[in-house]
């Protein structure tokens, strides 16, 4: 057998990621782009159910129902399994975040992290911190602040550099930690983001 073909699909090769060099025979068929995906989506719930230590290529593999060589054919290493899953993590999260704002307002979104699925947020924070011992987490940490960021300046109508900005996502990220590792009370939460997003629309130049 070919040591670099996947045993569990004669023929596929697994896409080229981000930074590689591009296949000379990328993959062409569906099923393997599915396999890879259902990898990835086991990856992301056991990153929210167990956290950072229950990803391991064979548990990924028996979450996914799939045998052990098809985890580690589609990835290489349990950092990258890891790097996907939190990317993958993030960009769910960011999209929630900006619907949720987009319906309730940004002073609502207390209540959005209170009715959350508190173990998914768990998982995302702590990928956060340990994303300062990694690099390439480290990075996605960087994208999960960035679009926070992006987000709260789009509903401010503020460019994103300004400091109004940076200090209301501090002031969130403060109040969401809290709220997820220590679930203090909800209403006090609420007081001070209100108090912060008002703060910050007073200091906004008249139209």
């Amino acid at each position: 057998m070919n040591p670099h073909q996947d045993p569990t699909q004669p023929g596929e090769r697994p896409p080229t990621q981000p930074g590689e060099r591009p296949h000379p025979h990328p993959p062409t068929q569906a099923r393997g782009r599915r396999r890879r995906a259902t990898l990835l989506t086991a990856a992301v719930d056991l990153l929210t159910q167990g956290g950072f230590a229950a990803v391991t290529h064979r548990a990924v593999a028996h979450h996914a129902n799939l045998p052990l060589a098809a985890t580690t054919y589609y990835f290489a290493s349990r950092d990258q399994l890891l790097a996907e899953a939190f990317a993958q993590l993030v960009e769910t999260e960011l999209t929630t975040t900006r619907t949720w704002i987009t319906d309730h307002g940004l002073t609502a979104l207390t209540d959005q992290i209170a009715t959350a699925d508190r173990t998914r947020q768990l998982g995302l924070w702590e990928l956060y911190v340990h994303a300062g011992r990694d690099p390439v987490l480290q990075q996605i940490a960087r994208r999960w602040a960035d679009g926070c960021i992006r987000i709260i300046a789009d509903t401010l109508h503020l460019p994103e550099t300004d400091t109004r900005v940076r200090l209301l996502y501090t002031t969130l990220s403060t109040l969401w930690l809290e709220q997820v590792v220590e679930q203090r009370p909800l209403d006090e939460a609420r007081t001070l983001l209100t108090l912060a997003v008002k703060t910050a629309e007073n200091a906004l130049p008249p139209p």
